[in-house]
């Protein structure tokens, strides 16, 4: 993209890093004395912000968003598309209070990692998959009992454009046992902001809500049903921005009609 496109990335860089230990330092300090709902505000939706708006406008990377007529009026459970770190900063800041999975490791950076403890996230070890599955299972529905957003990236880990994962059935599955909806976002971050690298590319990210979809029954097969419905809508809206390739899409049609 140019060197000046580069100088740029780089001080997007310098300053993000430089406000996440000023912003963690002064919310250790403040936060602790603050509601839950007002601490999040102050700590994830202000430094997350101030994110989004540092590659509006440092990098040029804008976003819209449409469906936004689709967000149910309760908390629910939301099955994100994840391509790049863009979309965590950005559901973070638009849905809140928000709780979602992370890994238990980065509870130990220093600052950071101690802010992050203190907005309620669900801290797993992915070294050990059979214990983060029923901490997901507790703890998730412990959040949606207290009324916040529960985000999962249904994949397990970022994908790269054009491409997507089998979404596992752990947020599917909080849906239906809590009696909520599974709310789909599709968008295409990855084409800007992609998974490997530091290099970004200017331009505006479509960011897609989906309908509130609810189980049709209970236990296991309307677990996978639902899981399935909403992979099936994310992948054909991931395919309409032009963010799913083709011949993946159609792989996916093929198996959806036997």
């Amino acid at each position: 993209m140019g060197v000046l496109y580069g100088l740029r990335t780089a001080v997007f860089y310098i300053l993000l890093s430089l406000s996440a230990l000023v912003w963690s330092v002064v919310s250790l300090l403040a936060a602790p004395f603050l509601s839950f709902p007002a601490r999040y505000r102050f700590i994830t939706v202000n430094w997350c912000g101030f994110a989004v708006f540092l590659a509006k406008h440092l990098l040029n990377i804008e976003y819209r968003v449409t469906g936004i007529e689709n967000i149910p009026s309760e908390r629910c459970v939301i099955l994100a598309k994840h391509q790049s770190t863009w979309e965590t900063f950005f559901l973070s800041a638009y849905f809140q209070p928000l709780s979602q999975v992370l890994k238990k490791e980065l509870f130990r950076v220093p600052f950071f990692g101690w802010t992050m403890a203190l907005v309620k996230p669900i801290a797993i070890d992915r070294s050990n998959p059979k214990q983060a599955l029923k901490q997901l299972a507790k703890q998730g529905a412990e959040r949606l009992q207290e009324n916040c957003w529960l985000l999962i990236f249904p994949e397990g880990t970022r994908v790269p454009m054009g491409k997507i994962g089998k979404f596992s059935r752990g947020g599917a599955s909080l849906a239906v046992n809590a009696g909520l909806p599974v709310l789909p976002i599709a968008h295409n971050a990855g084409a800007f902001w992609p998974k490997q690298g530091w290099s970004k590319r200017p331009g505006v990210i479509d960011v897609v809500i989906g309908p509130a979809m609810y189980a049709e029954g209970e236990g296991s097969k309307a677990i996978a049903e639902l899981n399935q419905r909403a992979f099936e809508w994310v992948a054909h809206t991931q395919f309409e921005i032009g963010a799913l390739d083709e011949q993946v899409f159609a792989e996916i049609k093929e198996k959806a009609a036997k």
